[in-house]
């Protein structure tokens, strides 16, 4: 399978890049969520699509990983700006459009994307999502959970960010809350995890708590019905912040939009027992739907 690591700059930022498979493949643009970086994509997951004949890109936004950082407390960005970083990756790959996979805050940035940018994306997929972003009101829909609520409620100090022990233990304790209850908790998994992301930084403190701090603009839930891509959305039916109605609620307000929930899902990246329906799903979906 062939492989390349890129550096590509792109809106005034530089942003790392990992890319697998062949590029006269239809593509597939891997978009993280807040806090994570492009490891949150696992290889084995990536190789699955790439198997089912796809180009996969994966890359660090602003903040995680290896691309350009800020002061930890001091992003410099909004929402709209991680989504002009999208588009305007999807252009330097020499690219005229890309199928989208976001998860929670890369799946708000699919949106944006597929309302702002509708000739940049082939399709879209959005998991662990809400309808309009995290950061605006849906008072229609269900809190997330008491859990939750209380864990966002308490001052987090954070680890001793130079202590890599310390970070690992705080990035483990940091995945608990929102795994699914009913499936035991993968801890060596995510302390294998959490080791390769601490390991895979240039600035932890910034990853961890920039991206939640940025602005997600106007609300667009009311535009939803503008999205032209054709859409699947996966949800996880024990998402403790996003509760499944919220996808359920996306996947309606999304003309063609298709619904499949995940069993015994949080609000995670999919888990491994998933990943036979999910890597399914997912190449069907984006083998009706090829870029132009």
């Amino acid at each position: 399978m062939s492989f390349e690591q890129r550096m590509i700059e792109v809106n005034g930022v530089e942003l790392s890049t990992e890319s697998f498979g062949r590029p006269e493949h239809p593509a597939i643009l891997l978009v993280h969520g807040a806090g994570h970086s492009l490891l949150a994509w696992e290889e084995d997951f990536v190789r699955r699509l790439v198997a089912g004949g796809r180009y996969v890109i994966r890359y660090d936004s602003r903040d995680a990983g290896l691309s350009t950082n800020y002061p930890a407390g001091a992003p410099a960005y909004e929402l709209r700006d991680l989504v002009a970083d999208a588009a305007c990756l999807i252009e330097a790959l020499g690219l005229t459009s890309a199928h989208v996979v976001g998860m929670s805050q890369g799946a708000a940035i699919g949106q944006l994307l597929a309302l702002d940018h509708p000739g940049r994306v082939a399709s879209l997929t959005l998991a662990s999502a809400t309808p309009g972003g995290p950061g605006h009101e849906h008072p229609d829909l269900p809190r997330m959970s008491a859990d939750l609520q209380a864990l966002f409620a308490e001052e987090d100090p954070g680890p001793d960010w130079s202590d890599r022990a310390g970070v690992i233990d705080y990035l483990v304790e940091a995945e608990r809350p929102f795994a699914a209850a009913s499936r035991p908790f993968d801890e060596a998994g995510m302390r294998a995890m959490a080791a390769r992301v601490a390991g895979r930084t240039r600035n932890i403190a910034a990853q961890l708590t920039n991206p939640f701090m940025i602005d997600a603009g106007e609300p667009w839930r009311g535009r939803l019905g503008q999205i032209t891509a054709p859409t699947l959305v996966l949800h996880g039916t024990e998402d403790p912040m996003f509760p499944i109605e919220h996808g359920r609620a996306l996947a309606e307000e999304i003309p063609g939009a298709r619904f499949m929930a995940m069993e015994q899902t949080g609000h995670e990246v999919f888990p491994r027992a998933q990943w036979d329906t999910v890597v399914d799903a997912i190449l069907d979906h984006t083998r009706a739907f090829r870029p132009v």
